[in-house]
């Protein structure tokens, strides 16, 4: 533990920081985990739930959860997915 006032509020920050961008990509997971169950299930809704994640994969690069290739990949993907539901 530091002794430092100022190294004590970093590592408080820190922390919370943490904290914070573990839950946003964990809720990050779990809209993409229900997007491909809706893939797989062939469901109705799975356009609206592509826009969903979608949006989350940017709002987690607007704040710097995921890197910008890999938020291109995703949606690249997510895309690529519900082309090939559309087509069957």
């Amino acid at each position: 533990m530091p002794n430092i006032k100022s190294a004590i509020k970093r590592v408080k920050t820190s922390e919370a920081k943490n904290l914070h961008n573990r839950m946003k990509k964990s809720e990050l997971r779990t809209t993409l985990r229900k997007y491909r169950e809706a893939i797989d299930a062939k469901s109705p809704e799975t356009e609206d739930l592509l826009k969903i994640a979608i949006k989350k994969v940017d709002q987690a690069v607007s704040k710097n959860i995921i890197n910008k290739n890999t938020a291109s990949r995703k949606k690249s993907q997510l895309q690529k997915a519900f082309n090939a539901m559309s087509a069957e």
